[in-house]
């Protein structure tokens, strides 16, 4: 790099972090997309459901610092809970996943009917779960248990047939390269970090090894980006990032959070905006109120509620990317497993309605739930079963054939002032969501 390119990144990065706002996440999250190159987007478009993964050494303390529960996100628990680097850097000695066992794990994906994985390679404590030459805080060298997960589960998902994916987090508060908000001795914070003076471009070259690593050795199929809003990261240096990548592996997805307009798709976090956002995006959930493992958190959103939001996402043509926290010891909680396999049996028999299929043809709100649709077919996801035992669809065009997916059992229908009547049974066949495919000649004419 030139002298000149530096020193023009060096006042990009000064200005930034005088000027920036406090925190940037929301705007990141919900920034623009203008660059799509070459990354391989068709089967992530086709997916529509995925498993991201928080596991890190916020897993150890579990939500809990000196005995009192720490509120907030578990892996913010070294910046909420004020942690100073030594003590928190300890807890690695104390990291020792027994139990974590890369099969089971992706199997649970699979079952649950999850089409790709993103675990967190490195989130913003600054501790890197992968066999990293760029520095030894990692869970190989540092901790008592001396695997690589990420190799292990990279393997696994190339078994089963799971595309793997990372998390990473540009905003480190470990790094010597990144200052704390507040510095303090003994109760630091440190959202949002800030560049230390000229370090910059060695931080960012500590980013490119580390990504190298992940696309060549682990064969990463995108990379989930986050953390954006730390003061200094600015559009030199949100570039230069993109376009490495893009020279090792143009194929690989990056999500929106790079920033600055660079990325494949927009990541709305723990909300779906109402019939989606033009372009690719992909809403990210927790299963409770936490991504990082938190001992006491039991807030668990029930399983027909998950299924609602995965059918709402696949409506507006996205995707659904559901966490998991797991343990210390390596064990994604039960509740989450139990709610994971019971939207995976909801899709083995609705899942031609999610996988493949494009947004609802029709701009208003459905009063009885939502609408998916591929050619020469649209589906339509009741999730409240109408008094009158009639869907009135709002389009023009005549149905050749209604049934029900789950059994193949046809329906009766009419043509009315208001659209197609389609005729339903007495009772919901499924109390969730029952999806009624409706067989068209053309493409949707909505009415309105």
């Amino acid at each position: 790099m030139s002298v000149k390119r530096l020193l023009v990144i060096t006042i990009f990065s000064v200005t930034f972090a005088i000027f920036a706002p406090t925190s940037l996440r929301l705007a990141v999250a919900a920034g623009p997309v203008h660059k799509m190159h070459t990354a391989n987007m068709k089967w992530w478009k086709a997916a529509r459901f995925g498993m991201f993964i928080h596991w890190g050494l916020y897993s150890v303390p579990a939500g809990v610092w000196h005995g009192k529960r720490v509120p907030g996100y578990g892996e913010w628990i070294k910046n909420n809970a004020h942690i100073p680097n030594r003590e928190y850097n300890a807890l690695a000695k104390k990291f020792d996943p027994v139990d974590f066992n890369a099969e089971q794990w992706v199997k649970i994906a699979r079952e649950a009917g999850m089409k790709y994985i993103v675990i967190t390679s490195k989130h913003h404590e600054g501790f890197c779960m992968f066999n990293t030459k760029a520095t030894h805080f990692n869970i190989v060298q540092d901790t008592p248990w001396h695997k690589d997960p990420l190799a292990m589960l990279s393997a696994a998902c190339r078994a089963q047939g799971i595309k793997f994916c990372t998390y990473y987090s540009i905003m480190d508060w470990h790094s010597r390269d990144q200052l704390p908000a507040h510095a303090s001795a003994t109760h630091p914070t440190y959202n949002p970090t800030h560049f230390a003076p000229g370090r910059a471009v060695a931080y960012l070259h500590y980013m490119e090894r580390q990504i190298h690593e992940l696309i060549t050795q682990y064969h990463t199929h995108l990379i989930w980006f986050d953390g954006g809003w730390m003061h200094g990261w600015n559009k030199p240096l949100a570039r230069d990032l993109y376009h490495y990548i893009r020279s090792i592996d143009p194929t690989v997805i990056l999500n929106n959070r790079i920033g600055f307009g660079y990325g494949d798709y927009a990541t709305p976090e723990q909300h779906i905006p109402p019939r989606g956002i033009p372009g690719p995006w992909e809403t990210c959930m927790t299963i409770n109120t936490t991504w990082g493992y938190v001992s006491w958190n039991h807030k668990w959103k029930s399983s027909a509620l998950l299924i609602h939001h995965l059918i709402e996402c696949a409506s507006g043509g996205g995707n659904f990317l559901l966490n998991v926290g797991p343990t210390a010891k390596g064990i994604i909680p039960q509740p989450e497993v139990k709610r994971l396999l019971a939207i995976g049996k909801w899709l083995k028999v609705n899942g031609q309605a999610i996988y493949g299929s494009h947004r609802t043809p029709f701009d208003g709100k459905l009063s009885y739930g939502y609408a998916t649709q591929k050619p020469g077919r649209l589906f339509i996801e009741v999730t409240k079963w109408p008094r009158s035992h009639t869907l009135v669809v709002p389009m023009r065009n005549t149905i050749t054939k209604a049934y029900l997916l789950a059994d193949g059992k046809k329906l009766k229908t009419a043509k009315g002032p208001d659209g197609q009547s389609v005729y339903l049974p007495s009772a919901a066949p499924d109390p969730v969501a029952t999806v009624i495919v409706l067989k068209i000649a053309d493409p949707v004419r909505p009415l309105r």
